[in-house]
């Protein structure tokens, strides 16, 4: 299946600490960065692989090119505002019929995730990744807290999977902050979003601890 992948880099690091952005920092030999554009080369070597980032890295992102001689194809769009603005500027790049939309930061999406995506796209238009909660849930309101039933959950993950047309109706419209996601985004436009089992493993890197998790699964 023919297929454009955009990985969303557009993060800051506060809530890692860093002055460094997450997705620059070095798991595992190399930046995080670098092992996402790698895992989706090597499932799909001629997929369309664009890449969004803050303009004011982009220089950093050429440095770190040449120091650890990255050669995996890929094509650099510069971010918006929000993660919304970036992969609106970046789907006016993509090719193929089919689009994937992946966090920069999760660098252990398994290859059984995304055959599964790619399978699910046979019969639907918009496909996305989840796993089930394993902790109990309470719904907040306040001071007060009830328990919710948690096999009527599941955490989401990436990548979000549509075809293209369906993602370009899906951000015609306007922003706003309600906007969680693409799949949410697809939804509000009236699409029916189908979901496969994705994998524990694919996490988003967001704090330290995360970090330290993913150098264990990585190596």
């Amino acid at each position: 299946m023919d297929i454009s992948v955009i990985i969303t880099a557009g993060g800051t690091g506060k809530r890692m600490g860093s002055e460094i952005p997450k997705q620059f920092m070095e798991v595992a030999g190399k930046p995080i960065l670098f092992h996402t554009i790698s895992l989706f080369h090597k499932f799909n070597k001629s997929a369309q692989i664009l890449v969004t980032l803050p303009e004011s890295w982009l220089n950093y992102w050429e440095e770190l090119i040449n120091t650890y001689q990255f050669d995996v194809p890929h094509q650099v769009i510069s971010g918006g505002q929000e993660r919304f603005h970036s992969i609106k500027n970046a789907l006016r790049y993509c090719d193929e019929p089919i689009v994937m939309v992946h966090d920069g930061v999760r660098p252990l999406v398994s290859t059984e995730t995304l055959n599964r995506c790619i399978q699910a796209l046979e019969d639907n238009n918009a496909v996305i990744p989840v796993v089930p909660v394993k902790e109990s849930l309470r719904k907040v309101s306040g001071k007060k807290s009830e328990a919710v039933i948690r096999s009527e959950y599941r955490n989401v993950q990436t990548p979000q999977c549509f075809e293209k047309s369906v993602l370009e109706q899906a951000y015609a419209q306007e922003f706003h902050a309600g906007i969680t996601d693409d799949a949410s985004l697809v939804e509000q436009n009236g699409e029916h979003i189908h979901i496969v089992e994705g994998n524990d493993e694919n996490i988003k890197i967001t704090t330290p601890m995360d970090l330290l998790l993913a150098e264990v699964l990585l190596k």
